[in-house]
């Protein structure tokens, strides 16, 4: 789970620093940040602080089991296909 200062999952910003780590595709959702605040209280706070300064992206939570159990499907929005 990552949060983004760009606007849109297809900023040409962000998936140029997806492409540099060598993300090229990927499924993505958008997810409330109200609800990602309340699951991650401590991380949230300290990565908005973070991305104050700068334009970027952070990592929230690496671990896409716990993600999943953090939130249930009808909690995703609709999902964002990028690459071939």
């Amino acid at each position: 789970m990552l949060m983004s200062t760009y606007p849109e999952l297809t900023d040409e910003r962000l998936l140029a620093k997806l492409r540099y780590k060598g993300i090229d595709k990927f499924i993505a959702y958008g997810v409330d940040l109200e609800a990602v605040k309340a699951r991650y209280p401590e991380s949230y706070g300290a990565i908005l602080e973070d991305l104050a300064a700068v334009e970027d992206i952070r990592v929230v939570d690496f671990n896409g089991h716990q993600i999943m159990a953090n939130f249930s499907l009808d909690a995703l929005g609709d999902p964002i296909k990028y690459g071939g």
